[in-house]
């Protein structure tokens, strides 16, 4: 496939335009989106789409940004979807994007964090991208490749497709495409219950994976759980024989949850686990907030089990304590969908292979919007951008990793014309 010369600068310039904008998500927040800043990143899209000469541009009231690219020829409407947010889980404001110019194979340092290192022996995928422009942050920030890498190949897709009027470049036949850039997805509130209506596409892909080649269509199902401490607080001068401490009711429930064999840190494949994300509180109330995860409902419902066990031997050993527990549904496992129809899997597997690169489907070890519309009638597999290591200082992502990425997505929309 022809593609412009210098799309790799388009997708670099986007990203650093992009990740230098702070637009992280909130899950204490009860806003929608949970983050005034995520709008500055949606402003920003509707006006750059609007640029592009893209059609029915326009900002949700709960969000999300959505667009038009009219069709040149017929077939399926085609949903792409990225989302704007940033991860909670680590510092996301003042982002500093550094370009590492043709990567040597060694270690990469960071300006900012004099003892962070980058090196193949920490990324084994670094050491496959001998040669390749790498962007990280500069060590105090993750950089938000995840999803802005996404972001920047969809607008660059967009700029491909619409700079060709009429079909003056058949070869960029397609039919039509719906764009979306969600907020909060996070924080697992990216797809507000009126997206797939509002979206009004056959089928879609999020821009939200990682090594060059991956075609996901399977992930964890997702429960989020909330353990809520009430102990009785009392002066600690004369606390004998008063004083229930919810901190420490706290630690022994941890204590109780098996460390060994059920959290993220010992857990791989297709194995589930119970983690623990969030806990706060004192001696008089603590709040310990988990994410259980498992590929399978069973397995889901039995993580829900040894937490609520936990909980109910605490209540015995502390009956002066009250202990709550609130589980709930997060997303589900997008396979159960897709294998009914693997019409979406099997079209981004050709245009991979038609682009010279051996589709690989592995399980997320995660969830995407894709989980959720799936979920919710809109069949959504997952494409890869090249985000590695992300949510923390290491986070890395490849230029030509992207452009890679981009030429899937324009060679999909050729194979869905001809279909």
């Amino acid at each position: 496939m022809t593609q412009s010369p210098d799309i790799e600068t388009e997708l670099e310039t986007r990203l650093l335009r992009y990740t230098a904008i702070d637009s992280q998500s909130d899950e204490d927040s009860p806003s929608q989106p949970s983050t005034a800043i995520q709008l500055d990143m949606a402003r920003l899209l509707v006006a750059e789409l609007s640029a592009l000469g893209a059609s029915d541009v326009h900002l949700t009231d709960y969000g999300a940004v959505l667009a038009t690219i009219p069709g040149t020829s017929t077939g399926p409407r085609i949903g792409f979807v990225a989302h704007m947010d940033t991860a909670p889980a680590f510092a996301a404001s003042g982002v500093k994007p550094v370009v590492h110019r043709r990567y040597n194979g060694g270690a990469i340092s960071f300006a900012d964090a004099p003892g962070l290192v980058l090196s193949p022996e920490v990324s084994p995928y670094l050491g496959t991208k001998i040669g390749h422009d790498i962007i990280t942050a500069s060590g105090t920030t993750l950089l938000g490749a995840d999803d802005k890498a996404g972001v920047a190949i969809l607008m660059a897709l967009a700029g491909q497709l619409l700079a060709q009027p009429g079909l003056a470049r058949p070869d960029l036949a397609h039919p039509t495409i719906r764009i979306a850039f969600t907020p909060d997805e996070e924080i697992g509130r990216g797809v507000d219950p009126r997206l797939p209506t509002d979206l009004g596409v056959d089928f879609a892909y999020t821009l939200d994976g990682g090594a060059v080649g991956e075609i996901e269509y399977e992930s964890f199902s997702a429960d989020g759980a909330v353990v809520k401490i009430t102990g009785v607080s009392t002066h600690p001068g004369t606390a004998k024989g008063k004083m229930v401490n919810a901190a420490t009711l706290a630690g022994r429930l941890i204590a109780f949850l098996p460390q060994a064999t059920l959290t993220p840190e010992v857990t791989e494949g297709r194995e589930g686990f119970i983690h623990l994300h969030d806990i706060r509180g004192g001696a008089a109330e603590a709040e310990l907030r988990f994410i259980l995860r498992d590929f399978e409902l069973d397995g889901l419902a039995q993580k829900a089990d040894v937490l609520r066990s936990a909980c109910a031997a605490l209540q015995v050993a502390e009956p002066r304590a009250a202990i709550q527990l609130e589980i709930r549904p997060q997303y589900r496992n997008m396979r159960y969908w897709l294998e009914k129809d693997m019409t979406p899997v099997d079209l981004a597997r050709a245009a991979c292979r038609a682009e010279g690169i051996e589709p690989v489907s592995v399980p997320i070890r995660g969830g995407t919007d894709g989980s959720r519309l799936t979920e919710m009638g809109v069949p959504c597999p997952n494409v890869f951008t090249g985000m590695q290591e992300i949510h923390g200082p290491l986070e890395w992502i490849s230029v030509q990793d992207m452009a890679q990425s981009l030429r899937v997505c324009l060679r999909l929309v050729q194979e869905a014309a001809r279909a």
